[in-house]
């Protein structure tokens, strides 16, 4: 499954108040859960993006964080980080564990196979599946997006604004190919749940009634665990495991991420 141009969404030109609840509720980015998605709902809860491993015939397999923690003695849980489970920095963006995962697990965007697993839940949790709101990051480098669409400013990470249905959350690239990009930000006209996924991270966040965090973790489909709003987002928030110290070039690209959004 891949994803191809910006389907049936359509930029807002002119209002953006579909947004304005967002803006005022989500934290000013305080590198928790409540800073990506707003604290204003019942319960939350963290999908893991699957790091893959290659397969026969050049198709590739789906590994998830809990087998890539239990290969390297180290526990699942709602609020491990892949430095932490891996055991080293150097499996991120740079070395792999064969035989386990040949493929990091896709970070700033969701996959869309992951996508469709997830639209397939939410759908049920809203009355307005016809009408929601996609917004992107306006930092990645090739935005298919046109410059038409407003602006949202959220903390740290202002948006390009679109709207159409829910189904376009699996199907639709906010760049140009080759590269294949996730909406940032979507959520219902009813405003019955919000989903995350930051330029930063391995991990997409979602917002929710309890019936519907529940209904996300016991997917099938989803590697996905209930999660606190005040919980950490960064490499050290892993409370179980070994938190790994980053080299200090990587510290302080870290620490400049954490102020201000990267760039491609």
């Amino acid at each position: 499954m891949e994803r191809r141009g910006l389907g049936s969404l359509q930029p807002l030109s002119d209002d953006v108040s579909a947004a304005d609840w967002l803006v005022a509720a989500v934290r000013d980015f305080d590198h928790s859960v409540g800073s990506l998605v707003p604290p204003v709902f019942q319960a939350y809860a963290r999908a893991f993006h699957p790091a893959r491993r290659h397969g026969k015939a050049g198709a590739d397999v789906d590994v998830s964080w809990t087998e890539v923690a239990a290969f390297n003695g180290r526990h699942a849980h709602a609020g491990m980080q892949w430095t932490s489970i891996t055991g080293s920095w150097q499996y991120l963006h740079e070395d792999t564990q064969p035989g386990v995962w040949d493929v990091e697990p896709e970070e700033g965007t969701l996959p869309a196979a992951q996508a469709e697993a997830l639209v397939q839940v939410l759908a049920r949790f809203t009355s307005s599946p016809q009408q929601c709101f996609f917004s992107v990051w306006e930092g990645f480098g090739a935005l298919a997006v046109p410059p038409v669409a407003r602006t949202v400013l959220m903390p740290q990470r202002e948006m390009r604004l679109l709207t159409g249905p829910l189904s376009e959350a699996v199907t639709a690239s906010m760049e140009t190919p080759p590269w294949e990009q996730s909406p940032s930000l979507w959520w219902p006209a009813d405003r019955a749940w919000c989903v995350a996924t930051d330029v930063d991270l391995m991990s997409t966040y979602i917002g929710a009634s309890s019936a519907c965090v529940q209904a996300v973790t016991t997917a099938a489909d989803l590697e996905a665990w209930s999660i606190d709003s005040r919980h950490g987002i960064t490499y050290d928030s892993d409370s179980l495991n070994t938190v790994v110290a980053p080299p200090p070039d990587t510290a302080r690209f870290l620490t400049a991420c954490l102020h201000s959004p990267t760039r491609q």
